[in-house]
């Protein structure tokens, strides 16, 4: 992906993901190392429609996978959020379609369709339906396994895998 602009990034655990709704409306971390690009951001910046979405992943073997999307885009705040992809191609494996028009959770909103929190759950917030097959701003927890607080991506390592490597990143088509 040559030009584009990164939504997230996770890379050593620095960073706090476990965050409120307010928090994750509005940009947090440092560009150069962990951060989020906010939902205010993010849904300003796809509104318009025209974005793909590219996922990258790493785990502790040093394996790279990714996910693309060839549509993406995220709702208003009266929308919840909710998250807009299709379009999938990549050698990571689909763990995002399920998310498709979910709407954005996290520890003190809880938006899911759950019987509990998700994002309790998954000690991050993420665009959950009945939970996830995805959980990327999840627990970073530097290649340990656990059970289902990893920010993890099910099609490729599981849930309970905690990834050494994230990025996701989206540009105009």
């Amino acid at each position: 992906m040559a030009v584009g602009w990164s939504i997230q990034r996770r890379t050593d655990g620095s960073e706090n993901f476990y965050r409120t709704w307010a928090e994750y409306q509005e940009k947090f971390g440092n560009l150069y190392n962990e951060f989020w690009l906010g939902l205010e951001n993010l849904h300003a910046l796809t509104r318009t429609g025209g974005y793909e979405l590219r996922i990258e992943l790493e785990d502790c073997a040093n394996i790279r996978k990714f996910a693309k999307f060839s549509s993406f885009s995220i709702g208003s705040v009266e929308e919840q959020y909710s998250l807009t992809v299709s379009g999938y191609s990549g050698n990571a494996g689909d763990s995002l379609s399920y998310n498709n028009g979910r709407p954005f959770t996290t520890k003190d909103v809880d938006n899911d369709s759950y019987n509990a929190n998700c994002a309790v759950r998954y000690h991050g917030p993420w665009w959950y339906g009945d939970c996830s097959l995805s959980s990327l701003n999840g627990a970073f927890l530097n290649c340990q396994t656990t059970t289902d607080h990893a920010a993890s991506w099910y099609t490729f390592r599981g849930h309970q895998y905690s990834l050494k490597f994230i990025e996701m990143k989206f540009r105009p088509i």
